[in-house]
């Protein structure tokens, strides 16, 4: 298993941008997708977008429309996701994960990070 850290959260207002971080020790980097959800109060942690081991395919959920970006450095063993134009009911807790196969399911990532807090508001 991969041991997940992500960071790179904070306030940001509607329309704004921020980039979050996945730092990943343990294992083979490289041999695993990174997967990006998140999670606001009350509501199912969703897919965000996720990432191959190589970094030569990505995937995204509908609702990002060209706005997030997912990239990944295997020589720092870290991850990312751009967000831009962020809405107001984007807030949420975003979770990193890891799997050996692509998926867009919770059920599918075995091992998770601990989320970092988006705060969406003007």
């Amino acid at each position: 298993q991969l041991q997940l850290i992500e960071s790179g959260g904070g306030l940001v207002q509607p329309g704004g941008s921020l980039r979050l971080s996945c730092a990943a020790s343990g294992r083979i980097f490289s041999n695993y997708y990174i997967g990006w959800f998140r999670q606001a109060p009350g509501k199912e942690r969703e897919f965000v977008g996720y990432i191959s081991g190589s970094g030569f395919s990505e995937s995204y959920a509908g609702f990002v429309k060209g706005r997030f970006i997912i990239s990944r450095d295997n020589a720092m063993n870290s991850a990312y996701l751009q967000m831009n134009n962020l809405k107001l009911e984007e807030a949420a807790k975003y979770y990193c994960a890891d799997d050996q196969a692509a998926g867009t399911g919770t059920a599918e990532y075995e091992n998770w990070g601990r989320g970092t807090q988006v705060t969406v508001s003007s």
